[in-house]
């Protein structure tokens, strides 16, 4: 479990985050959804440590991780996976050394072990007898696929996913957004999910933040999404939906 108590956090005197508390479940997947510029992204990187807080605090589990120093937050860092927006792998490594890489920095598993690890994990992601080859020659749902392998490569308690839809056509999406919940089930792990993809809202959403302007507007579940009656989030809900629908219908065409 991850608990954010009242975050808030500025830059060069304008306060980006205000005051915002969350508690993110084992087991499920949540989702912080916003438009662009509203803190989400902000919210994210305070969560996982890349940005340090104004105020606040964030728990892992029992662990106050907001106070701990570098060695502490590199303890928890460890248990963490991260799925990039564009996925982020290594141009000049080939898919075995790019999901092998965490592996070769935290620990101290047999060369063998190693290899046994990347290929279950790309058997998990369905990438297979693609070991040999480099970012360069996949398509965009298997640089994704890819990247999932590489962050669960270290049995993650914690798994990060910025925008994991980004770039891709609406039934790829569909597929990560399917395989990014059967893994968080599976392991048991905390997962945090930045989105904007109303069709991950609606299919993932076990638990959502709403941010709007760096303050939490709404929280809750998919079922109760629509029924709503914060103004903010169904003005964002239909804007969503319509730009997705547009989308798709030009895809069609």
């Amino acid at each position: 479990m991850i608990r954010a108590e009242n975050i808030t956090k500025s830059f060069a005197g304008r306060k980006v985050l205000n005051n915002i508390s969350a508690t993110f479940e084992p087991g499920q997947t949540n989702l912080i959804i916003g438009k662009s510029g509203s803190g989400k992204t902000v919210f994210l990187k305070c969560i996982v440590g890349l940005l340090e807080i104004d105020e606040g605090n964030i728990w892992y589990g029992d662990t106050l991780f907001s106070k701990l120093d570098f060695t502490g937050k590199k303890e928890i860092r460890k248990e963490m996976g991260m799925l990039f927006q564009g996925s982020a792998l290594f141009d000049s490594m080939t898919v075995e050394e790019n999901v092998r890489f965490p592996l070769d920095i935290f620990t101290g598993m047999s060369d063998e072990e190693k290899l046994e690890r990347v290929n279950f994990c790309l058997e998990r992601v369905n990438i297979i007898n693609s070991n040999t080859l480099f970012p360069a020659e996949l398509s965009g749902g298997m640089k994704k696929r890819v990247a999932i392998a590489r962050a669960i490569a270290l049995k993650p308690r914690y798994l990060f996913c910025d925008e994991p839809n980004s770039g891709l056509d609406p039934k790829t999406s569909i597929v990560i957004d399917e395989l990014i919940k059967e893994i968080t089930v599976e392991l048991n792990m905390t997962t945090i999910v930045n989105t904007h993809d109303m069709n991950s809202v609606m299919e993932n959403g076990e638990k959502i933040i709403f941010i709007e302007e760096g303050e939490k507007c709404w929280e809750g579940c998919k079922t109760e999404i629509l029924r709503s009656d914060c103004k903010i989030l169904n003005d964002f809900v239909f804007a969503n939906s319509l730009a997705k629908q547009l989308k798709a219908s030009s895809l069609e065409e």
